[in-house]
């Protein structure tokens, strides 16, 4: 159970629904015991009755006795009624507090484990797949749902209904009362027992189930991989394998919650017969009376269900707590990335200076980024060129803090960038990734997801700027157009574009591109690269490429290598030292006088 206590929180948020619910059950069971002692009354009544029925045989006097027992029978079965009618009204109520309590907080535990999510930072992302992140925010909270409500109503309608119906039955005879529990002791080993075979196998299932879920995952993501390389059949095995492993689990462990029923029912059986038993015993003595034996037949049947519960609600706790560990996993990890002044209002103007940044990844422990300095003044453009792997990418994480530095420092406008509010700092930064990524909605609500208000003629502008709007009006619906899962039905470069697009929205002033255009042909790259030099002239643009764009005149260029900064300086000053930059030049030219062939 010390895994649940993480929840204690949330009851203390939702108490009335949970005290309520309490007293709820609490009185509808007070009316459920009332019924078996309108019983016993009416039983007891009727016995000793029939004896003077019996006796007045032949006298007029029988009729009128006879017409009192049957009104008689009539008021006792009219209590019985009202008491089931008000018992059901109370059950009611007690679902209406406990479970929509259990509803509240499943909402509230996804919406905080998905925040929780949204402020982790990328190391986390690269070492856990996205599978297993959907089964613990969808599967894990649902089995945590189960015991916010239906376990624990059914714990406490258990614990009210043994003190009621206890209480009563030690009223009439303690030795009676002693008789009838006497299998109880058993029931609490057998639970002990098998809950803690049903622990460990919910924890093992949980386990497979995120499997199942990441596979999925990456078929559906991959698609296009697994069908042009013909592995639908194979891919399809493993999911089977994979299946097939979760069905023997599930198995497994309902083979063990199998025990439960018919160890309670058996149970419950065994103290009817001592009950009889006994009560005939009692009877006889003339310690209680028949219709008591009827009485304490109907209060071990209504422990009946109760009891035989015990297991569905140990098995409901057990798999709620093997998912609460599972959440409390990653609740637990704490983001390395802090809004460390989330109420100071930022403004930047786009000044940049690294001062001797080393960047290791904290996941894999690879050293990046070693000792890098420069800076650039607001309104400058730069280009961070290098070969694959050399850190450009790194540098932009670094400066949108998606990472912080491990030595050195980034500032901005002369502040050291981690004093500055995190989300004013991003919001002024637009960041063109080179994973080029869309959601599941139109092309208009992709270009303005950074401002839901924005108007549909600016979205417009901006798409022109990206010089992607006449294809985008050339489709069907236009910019209503729907994307698909991460943009699948477009190409590669009208995905770049749109992205673009997207960033130019935020009017920020510093417009980081990573590899963006490498997807577009040369009339287009002209187009976009003419409204870097006019538009967006007194930005801070920072260009990350594996090219040389003629049309852009960069006020700086650096040259990366293996994490070192390896050239800088301008385009004539680098083809002057004959060094990466030159040779990446030269290669490029000749290939641009080919293509011109």
């Amino acid at each position: 159970m010390k895994e649940l206590f993480y929840l204690n929180k949330y009851f203390i948020q939702y108490k009335w629904h949970l005290l309520l619910g309490i007293v709820f059950v609490s009185l509808s069971n007070y009316f459920r015991i009332l019924q078996p002692q309108i019983i016993r009354e009416s039983l007891d009544w009727v016995i000793e009755n029939i004896k003077y029925y019996r006796l007045t045989n032949g006298f007029d006097i029988q009729s009128d006795l006879y017409a009192n027992l049957a009104r008689s029978l009539l008021y006792f079965g009219g209590l019985v009624v009202l008491m089931a009618i008000l018992m059901g009204i109370f059950m009611y109520y007690m679902r209406q507090t406990i479970i929509v309590m259990s509803r509240l907080i499943e909402y509230d535990l996804r919406k905080e484990l998905f925040g929780h999510y949204e402020d982790l930072h990328l190391a986390f992302y690269k070492v856990n797949n996205t599978g297993d992140l959907m089964s613990r925010i969808s599967e894990d909270v649902s089995k945590v749902r189960m015991y916010v409500g239906p376990a624990l109503l059914y714990a406490i309608n258990l614990v009210s209904l043994f003190i009621f119906v206890i209480s009563a039955m030690l009223n009439v005879s303690v030795e009676l009362t002693l008789y009838c529990l006497l299998p109880l002791p058993f029931l609490s080993i057998s639970i002990y027992y098998v809950s803690n075979l049903i622990n460990k196998k919910s924890e093992i299932i949980q386990q497979q189930l995120a499997s199942l879920n990441s596979i999925a995952q990456e078929v559906y993501s991959g698609i296009r991989v697994v069908k042009s390389y013909v592995q639908q059949v194979p891919m399809g095995k493993f999911f089977t394998e994979e299946s097939e492993n979760f069905k023997e689990k599930s198995m497994d462990l309902a083979k063990v919650n199998a025990l439960f029923y018919p160890l309670m029912v058996l149970l419950i059986g065994i103290s009817t017969v001592i009950t009889v038993y006994m009560g005939g015993i009692l009877v006889v003595k003339g310690t209680i009376s028949p219709g008591n034996i009827a009485e304490f037949v109907l209060y071990v049947n209504m422990l009946t269900w109760p009891v035989t519960a015990i297991g569905w609600i140990a098995s409901l706790i057990q798999q709620a707590s093997a998912s609460q560990k599972r959440i409390n996993e990653f609740l637990k990890v704490q983001p390395q990335v802090i809004n460390e002044n989330p109420k100071e209002s930022t403004y930047i103007e786009g000044d940049i200076e690294f001062d001797k940044v080393s960047f290791t990844y904290p996941d894999t422990g690879i050293k990046a980024l070693k000792d890098i300095s420069f800076n650039i003044k607001s309104g400058q453009k730069l280009a961070i060129v290098g070969r694959t792997g050399s850190g450009k990418t790194t540098l932009a994480d670094l400066l949108v803090r998606m990472y912080d530095p491990t030595e050195g420092t980034i500032k901005i406008d002369g502040k050291d960038h981690r004093q500055l509010n995190l989300d004013e700092l991003r919001q002024q930064i637009g960041y063109v990734t080179q994973d080029v990524f869309l959601f599941s909605d139109d092309i208009s609500s992709n270009i303005a997801f950074s401002d839901k208000e924005i108007a549909q003629d600016k979205i417009e502008n901006f798409a022109e700027y990206a010089a992607i709007h006449n294809e985008i009006k050339d489709l069907p619906k236009g910019y209503k157009t729907l994307v698909g899962e991460r943009g699948v039905t477009l190409s590669g470069g009208q995905k770049q574009r749109i992205t673009i697009a997207r960033a130019l929205v935020k009017s920020p002033q510093i417009i980081i591109m990573d590899d963006c255009l490498s997807a577009v042909d040369t009339n287009t790259e002209q187009k976009i690269t003419t409204h870097l030099n006019t538009t967006l002239k007194d930005k801070t643009t920072i260009i990350i490429t594996h090219r040389i764009y003629g049309l852009l005149e960069f006020d700086k260029i650096i040259v990366l290598d293996q994490g070192r900064i390896a050239e800088i300086g301008n385009h004539q000053e680098l083809l002057q030292n004959n060094g990466y930059y030159a040779d990446l030049y030269q290669k490029q030219k000749a290939e641009d006088e080919i293509k011109v062939v």
